[in-house]
């Protein structure tokens, strides 16, 4: 299936988290992708994908969010997930 605007060939990167590294060219891929399967409504007609960093742990969270009331639906790494990685930074 293609979406328009997203060209399935290339990869996105979901879990690399923004660095020094990124080239300006493919985070305005990875942004025109995500407006893409926004626009398309993939996660609902109220519903958006966003992508942002975790303060605590500095790792990039995947969101669902409603666009209404703005409440997370879905969150991966789940929330759980960020606590365990949190006791262990600090007791590593």
């Amino acid at each position: 299936m293609e979406i328009s605007g997203v060209k399935p060939e290339l990869p996105l990167p979901v879990y690399a988290p923004a660095s020094s590294e990124t080239k300006p060219a493919e985070m305005r891929q990875l942004i025109q992708a995500i407006k893409a399967l926004n626009a398309a409504e993939l996660f609902g007609e109220n519903s958006e994908l966003t992508f942002v960093l975790d303060r605590d742990t500095n790792r990039p969270l995947v969101r669902i969010i409603d666009k209404e009331t703005k409440e997370v639906i879905r969150q991966i790494p789940p929330e759980y997930a960020l606590e365990v990685a949190k006791t262990l930074k600090l007791d590593g």
